[in-house]
């Protein structure tokens, strides 16, 4: 589909925030518990992006280990897998200054939520990457934006409370120190559905427009809006609620919600939402990524074009699939990453790994796993492990690739030392799949290249190992996507991986490339 725009953001892309200034509209997304967190990307025509940063990178900036995945029951046995970690950020602009607003939500395995950490960090360059260290204020819940209003006055809506009964909230911010300068107030419960959440203020025609989500951010997913001439309420709901949904429908991309809404250049008015590619056997192995669509208000109330995959209004100039980063800055790492366990070089795609007693499968500690946000709903990632040696045997070492969304759910392929065997494993603790399969090597092989293949449909790994088996590759395994899917919050990272039982055992991989 060569002309394909939707998705704008692809992979793992979910709770989109746009600002435009210049020439340049910058948009960010919730990373949850990854490392380096809240990616930045630009463009200048809404087409083609790059991601230019992270707004969260360094370290010092905060901690993510208390970011657990939990799994919660919803219908037809089903559990929905939500993360902790950096949810919903919001960008913004004023006086020369870029602001970016989020909550850390701290979770221990088993509980639903240990507490929130709200704040904000800024930067004057956006284009430098670097970012100030948090200001952090006061409120209990998620989701926070910023409003500048024509008085000067700063005011933060988000969600507050905690469960389906949350409620949009207003109180006036002081940016710099983080200081509540009003009585934080409820200022809309929504049309009555469940999670009110994920508020943006606009000041538009002498009116404060609220936009909001409700329904859950999968398949009740909706926008809905209200206004009112008091920023702090009373707020009239739209007659037209929601304004943007697919539940009902049997539209490919669902899940849409969590707007933003802004102008072009033209004062042509678009929305960027989440959403998910939803074959028609439940199959949406990108997770939610940012889409984008076509918004007409020349009337009391905005009208949202259906989320297409090539929204009307833009001419279609590349493929979705194409995403361009600088350099390294699409590298991801799981929580709170030891650094000095990865030697990254971007020229040739290799990387020196320090192998970590932490699986993948551990929900507070980092282990020593680089991957990239899988891009492609169709394409191929690959890497070689080189130099192994005998001494990886006793270190019980296991390397190789993997397709990671979180601790309860992962594939892999990789080269078990202690055996001398290649293994294929998949993990989904939501389902309660637990699987397995080997090939033994017989002797230690020189290197062992592994291969992802993916479709919509399904992930096949393969193998081969040099010199004593041969150049031709072996097919280990295959994963329905389905096994790999679920209502989740996160969307699959590709990378290579390295677990032994020894300190200090550095592998080695070559011709790193996710896709």
């Amino acid at each position: 589909m060569s002309d394909t725009i939707n998705p704008i953001i692809p992979g793992f892309a979910p709770d989109p925030s746009v600002v435009k200034v210049g020439d340049w509209f910058y948009l960010i997304n919730s990373s949850f518990h990854l490392f380096p967190g809240l990616p930045i990307y630009a463009s200048q025509d809404l087409v083609s992006w790059q991601q230019i940063g992270n707004a969260i990178h360094r370290q010092s900036q905060l901690s993510l280990a208390k970011s657990s995945a939990n799994l919660y029951p919803v219908d037809d046995g089903k559990f929905l897998v939500g993360s902790g970690g950096l949810y919903a950020p919001t960008i913004r602009y004023h006086q020369g200054t870029f602001y970016v607003v989020c909550t850390n939500v701290l979770r221990s395995p088993g509980k639903s939520r240990d507490g929130t950490e709200n704040f904000v960090v800024s930067t004057d360059d956006i284009w430098s990457g670097t970012w100030s260290d948090p200001v952090y204020f006061e409120f209990d819940g998620i989701d926070p934006s910023l409003l500048f209003d024509d008085d000067g006055k700063v005011y933060l809506q988000g969600s507050g409370g905690l469960g389906p009964g949350t409620t949009i909230n207003l109180f006036e911010l002081d940016l710099k120190t983080g200081a509540k300068l009003s009585e934080e107030k409820v200022i809309w419960r929504g049309t009555g559905d469940i999670y009110p959440e994920g508020p943006h203020l606009y000041r538009y025609k002498g009116w404060y427009y609220l936009l909001i989500a409700e329904g859950g951010t999968h398949g009740g997913h909706m926008v809905t809006m209200a206004r009112s001439q008091n920023v702090f309420g009373p707020y009239e709901s739209c007659p037209n609620n929601p304004v943007l949904t697919a539940r009902g429908t049997r539209e490919y991309i669902q899940y849409t919600g969590h707007c933003e809404i802004f102008q072009d250049e033209k004062s042509q008015w678009w929305g960027v939402c989440l959403g998910a590619r939803l074959e028609d056997q439940g199959r949406s192995p990108m997770g939610r990524e940012t889409f984008l669509t076509r918004v007409d208000w020349n009337g009391e109330w905005p009208i949202f074009d259906q989320v297409k995959v090539n929204p009307g209004g833009l001419s279609a100039t590349r493929s979705s699939s194409h995403l361009t980063a600088k350099a390294g800055l699409d590298y991801l790492y799981i929580r709170d990453a030891d650094m000095s366990n990865y030697r990254l070089e971007n020229s040739n795609s290799s990387a020196t790994l320090t192998a970590s007693t932490v699986d993948l499968s551990h929900p507070e500690h980092s282990p020593t796993f680089v991957g990239k946000r899988q891009r492609q709903l169709a394409g191929t990632s690959s890497a070689i492990l080189e130099g192994i040696e005998d001494s990886w045997s006793s270190a019980k070492i296991q390397a190789g690739l993997a397709c990671y969304k979180e601790e309860h759910r992962y594939c892999r392929i990789y080269y078990n030392a202690a055996q001398h065997e290649v293994v294929f494993e998949l993990v989904n603790f939501a389902k309660k799949i637990a699987r397995t399969d080997k090939h033994t090597l017989g002797e230690v092989p020189h290197s062992v290249r592994f291969r992802i293949e993916y479709t919509e449909k399904q992930y096949t790994l393969f193998y081969s190992a040099l010199p004593h088996v041969g150049n031709d590759w072996s097919l280990l395994g295959t994963v329905d996507t389905l096994d790999m899917t679920d209502p989740d919050f996160t969307g699959p990272i590709i990378g290579a991986y390295a677990v032994g039982q020894a300190e200090g055992v550095q592998v080695q991989f070559g011709g790193l490339d996710v896709q």
